[in-house]
């Protein structure tokens, strides 16, 4: 009875120190800070997503934004103000890989990704992110840095706000009809 006691007793506390130094192990997977923009909203002055060989410049004047380049669309605030709280609720879920070589698997590289730089009122990028698709989970997004070897699952899907058709962030100004001006 007691080799029994000593041989279930030694494989108890086998399998206790393995199980901790696989779950110390797996911590180094996981993100050091979960919420991946670190800046304060106000500090946001322009805008820039790019996505392939396209571009849109989103400028911040006061506290009204415009389209740079456009003068016949008004910004679509709502679409704004939307974008930028789903920025800000975004959250690194876990680490899953940091090879550049994997970067094409996971969509973030420079050719196939969807680029976010957010500028300060100095002309400072103080934010650049490269966004890639999920090919599983339409829920969630791939990002890396702009000088980071990291890429990271998050917790939602922005790719979609990611627009670069003038359209999605604009509508056209509406002019007045010459009835309302005469009147």
């Amino acid at each position: 009875m007691d080799k029994k006691l000593i041989f279930i007793s030694s494989t108890f506390l086998f399998i206790s120190l393995f199980f901790f130094f696989n779950l110390s192990n797996q911590k180094k997977y996981n993100a050091e800070n979960d919420q991946l923009i670190l800046i304060n909203k106000a500090e946001i002055h322009k805008i820039i997503i790019s996505a392939k060989a396209d571009a849109i410049e989103l400028i911040k004047k006061d506290t009204t934004w415009f389209i740079s380049g456009n003068d016949s669309l008004k910004i679509k605030n709502n679409y704004i103000d939307n974008f930028l709280d789903k920025i800000f609720q975004l959250n690194k879920k876990h680490l899953v890989t940091s090879k550049e070589s994997n970067w094409n698997t996971y969509g973030v590289n420079a050719e196939e990704g969807s680029h976010l730089a957010l500028i300060n009122n100095n002309g400072e990028t103080i934010s650049y992110f490269v966004f890639g698709h999920t090919k599983n989970d339409y829920n969630s997004c791939y990002v890396r840095g702009e000088k980071e070897m990291n890429v990271y699952l998050l917790n939602n899907n922005i790719i979609h706000q990611l627009q670069t058709n003038i359209n999605y962030w604009g509508e056209p100004v509406l002019l007045p009809s010459k009835e309302e001006i005469t009147n």
